[in-house]
């Protein structure tokens, strides 16, 4: 995978960067949002591909991105796919910071170090290719104002945009109600990142937490854990005429064209 395209975990890190003060807007949820990102830039990468409502790796070879590389590689180490919402869950300690060291090695964020309360230092983070964010500013807005359905890269990103809760960051006030109403809307014009922003919401609300295991056995208060083919823990099913149900579908057949037509 070129690095000359910006990938859309960097994309969505400078929409949540604060040009005033220099910190991500929604930080908690954004982290979730980031390893979402990371999903639809590997299933585009055709290196992972929904399977329901889990994720599989179809192509175990590294895109060249290392940060990418390492969430693959976690992935493959899993030997059977993994629920997204449980992917998403999962602890992304210093996801963040990764990738804001990222880019200011490519130098498009600039560091600078202050202290809170004039005590605890801290570091904030300034553009420095302004005309970037603007260029990725610029797409969204246009997806919004004309209504033509975007390119997949551009639905996704508007997709987990309105996930992390990043509407009234980039829309604020009630003259941007429409505007959020609309990026919204562009959920349903990728299959992959409709279902991955779903998850990252999922999450959210608690929907995505590991059930709890009492001491001796995998499942809670003593009883077996229910199974599945082989012996795995069976996956909770999600109703077949459920909207995350349908995106998971419609995701599987879309991405898995693409893989096939690769």
């Amino acid at each position: 995978m070129g690095r000359s395209r910006r990938t859309i975990p960097e994309e969505l890190l400078l929409l949540a960067l604060d040009p005033a003060t220099g910190t991500t807007a929604q930080p908690q949820s954004l982290d979730l949002g980031l390893a979402g990102a990371q999903l639809v830039e590997l299933a585009l990468a055709g290196r992972i591909a929904p399977d329901g409502d889990r994720i599989a790796v179809v192509l175990p070879r590294p895109t060249g991105d290392p940060t990418l590389d390492s969430a693959l590689e976690l992935l493959r180490r899993r030997g059977s796919p993994v629920r997204a919402v449980h992917w998403i869950g999962g602890p992304r300690l210093g996801l963040r910071q990764t990738y804001l060291t990222h880019l200011e090695r490519c130098g498009m964020v600039h560091a600078v170090s202050s202290q809170m309360c004039g005590v605890l230092p801290t570091t904030r983070y300034q553009a420095t290719e302004t005309a970037i964010s603007r260029e990725i500013r610029t797409r969204l807005d246009a997806a919004i104002r004309t209504g033509v359905p975007p390119d997949p890269r551009t639905a996704a990103l508007a997709a987990l945009a309105h996930a992390v809760g990043l509407g009234k960051h980039l829309y604020p006030g009630n003259e941007g109600r429409s505007s959020r109403s609309r990026l919204r809307d562009l959920i349903r014009h990728d299959p992959m990142g409709g279902l991955v922003a779903h998850a990252v919401m999922d999450v959210q609300n608690g929907a995505g937490a590991q059930p709890r295991r009492a001491a001796g056995n995998g499942a809670p208060n003593g009883q077996p854990a229910p199974s599945g083919a082989g012996g795995r823990p069976a996956a909770a099913r999600v109703p077949a005429g459920s909207p995350s149900r349908q995106l998971a579908d419609q995701a599987r057949h879309t991405v898995g064209g693409m893989v096939r037509a690769g």
